[in-house]
């Protein structure tokens, strides 16, 4: 007997979060140039927009992972440096 769809779990942590969601959240902590920074897309150096960025993404599979990459690595838990003391 197959369970009910409510009671899977998927153990992927994008799961349910939209890239719009992801987008703003990242806006939020780094600000458009900081974005721009960390990926170098002109969609978030020249004019960016949250449209156009969305669009852009939508469109390009490798800028859409190097998004979802940043957006994983700051929900991770900073691990402790090597040799620290506690």
């Amino acid at each position: 007997m197959l369970a009910p769809m409510a009671e899977e779990r998927s153990n992927d942590p994008l799961h349910g979060v939209t890239l719009e969601a992801m987008l703003v959240e990242l806006i939020a902590a780094y600000g458009w140039p900081g974005l721009a920074e960390h990926i170098p897309v002109r969609c978030f150096s020249s004019d960016p927009s949250l449209k156009s960025s969305l669009t852009f993404l939508r469109r390009t599979p490798w800028a859409r992972a190097k998004v979802e990459a940043l957006y994983l690595g700051k929900l991770e838990p900073p691990r402790p440096a090597r040799g620290a003391r506690r």
